[in-house]
Parts: C-alpha cells; sequence; structure tokens
C-alpha cells in the first residue's frame, strides 16, 4: 500500500469518527434539552397531561369554542406532542380531581372555565377579573394587588389592547404542575400560549423546574396583529399569591 492511498485511509477514518462524535454530542444536547422541557412542563415521556377546555364566553351553548381558542389548544398539543406525552381534553365543567396527579393546562378566564375560576381561589387569591358591560364597549380588567391591568376596545385609534394571566402553580415541590392560561378575550389566551411556548427555556432558567410564577402579558393592537405582538407587562408573583385582607364588618 503507498503512502498517499494509506493517508487517504486515515483521512477517511478520521473523518468517520468526527462526524459520529459530532452527531453522538449533537443527539445528547437534544436529549438535554428535551430533558429539560419535560421537566419544565411536567411531562415525562408516556405520561398523561390534562388540557381543560373552556366554552365560548359570548355563546350561549356551554360546548362551543373560540376559534382562537382552538388554535391555542392546537398549540398546547404540539408542546405536549414534542414531549411524548398525551394529552386528555377535558371540558372545564366536567373536571372533578386535584392538582399534583397529571401536569394541567388551563385555557381561558375565570368567566369563561370554572377551572380557573377554582384555581385563582385556591393558589392565587391576589389575582382578580372583573368585567363592566354598562358601556358601549365591554371592558375587563385583570387587578392584581392593587394594580389594574384594563382592556381597551379594538375600534380604539391604537387597536387596543388585552392582558392575560400566565401562571404556573404547584402544591408541593416534585408535584406535576398547572399552567393557568386566562386571557381577557380568546386572542388573548392564544398570545399567552404562543408567549410560553416561545420563552419557555428563558422561563425555566428564571423560575426553575419546580417554581410557581403569575405573569401579566399585553397583546398589542390585536385588531391588526392578533397575537403575534405579546409584551411582558409585569411579573405580579408576589401580590397574586397574597390573600387580600378580609372586609371589615358591617357596623
Amino acid at each position: 500500500m503507498t503512502d498517499s492511498l494509506l493517508n487517504v485511509l486515515l483521512g477517511l477514518v478520521a473523518s468517520a469518527i468526527s462526524a459520529g462524535l459530532g452527531w453522538l454530542a449533537q443527539n445528547l444536547r437534544r436529549r438535554r434539552r428535551l430533558e429539560r422541557v419535560r421537566a419544565f412542563f411536567g411531562l415525562p415521556a408516556g405520561n398523561e397531561c390534562l388540557i381543560v377546555v373552556n366554552r365560548h364566553a359570548a355563546s350561549t351553548s356551554g360546548k362551543s369554542v373560540s376559534r382562537n381558542d382552538v388554535f391555542a389548544l392546537m398549540e398546547i398539543a404540539a408542546l405536549v406532542k414534542e414531549c411524548g406525552a398525551e394529552a386528555d381534553l377535558v371540558v372545564h365543567d366536567e373536571v372533578r380531581q386535584g392538582l399534583g396527579h397529571k401536569a394541567e393546562f388551563c385555557l381561558g378566564g375565570p368567566v369563561s372555565n370554572d377551572r380557573t375560576a377554582a384555581h385563582l381561589a385556591s393558589w392565587l387569591p391576589g389575582a382578580a377579573f372583573r368585567q363592566d358591560l354598562s358601556g358601549a364597549a365591554p371592558v375587563f380588567t385583570l387587578a392584581v394587588g392593587g394594580e389594574e391591568f384594563r382592556s381597551e376596545s379594538e375600534s380604539e385609534p391604537s387597536g387596543g389592547q388585552v392582558f392575560a394571566l400566565l401562571a404556573r402553580v404547584h402544591r408541593t415541590r416534585g408535584n406535576r404542575p398547572a399552567f393557568l392560561v386566562a386571557g381577557q378575550s380568546a386572542v388573548a389566551n392564544h398570545a399567552a400560549v404562543r408567549y410560553l411556548a416561545a420563552n419557555h427555556h428563558r422561563l425555566a432558567r428564571r423560575y426553575g423546574e419546580d417554581g410557581t410564577f403569575a405573569l401579566v402579558l399585553k397583546v398589542v393592537n390585536p385588531k391588526a396583529y392578533g397575537p403575534d405582538v405579546v409584551e411582558l407587562a409585569a411579573d405580579v408573583t408576589t401580590r397574586a399569591l397574597e390573600r387580600p385582607p378580609a372586609p371589615a364588618p358591617a357596623g
């Protein structure tokens, strides 16, 4: 065998080994990245999670779901599939189980989702949703610890704005988390799900695998941009966890 042929063979072997090591390292990085995603969402491969479906707030039918909420549900299902878990869709008024046994995604505010209302009262008592239907256009307010986030109608020159509360709650360390996506509109719900999908790595670094958080997100000009332009308005974790003082008794 000539020296030139030997050098070619050695070069091919070295290239094959280098390519194999590169593939192995990349595969390990992808696997570690996926395991971190699974840990954040509480979705080990093969496990089942609960997706709680809200109703269309403006519909008289309890089984009607807004189109934007359907889009949000599809994106949640894609997250679940990415983790290798299975989704169990349940209507909000048919859930009869506690927290921690399964990871949970609860879509919609307390007006359209009874499960959200229960979670807020039990685990985030400092957050409250109010609606004023007396004017020409309804006004929705999310109040947390004395700070108010009021919706603006899409008829405003700015195109309006709506807010959503995105929260993750844990009963105890090590239990499966529950994610609350409570918006002032279906567009706000969809925007909050997109924010969660795009920023879960950053949220995991900040709050850890077992941390509770509550964030208020602002959807800018939903008339023009739909759910695509969303900003972090405030981190209200501490205030949302605090139970407001009881009102003084009359007299």
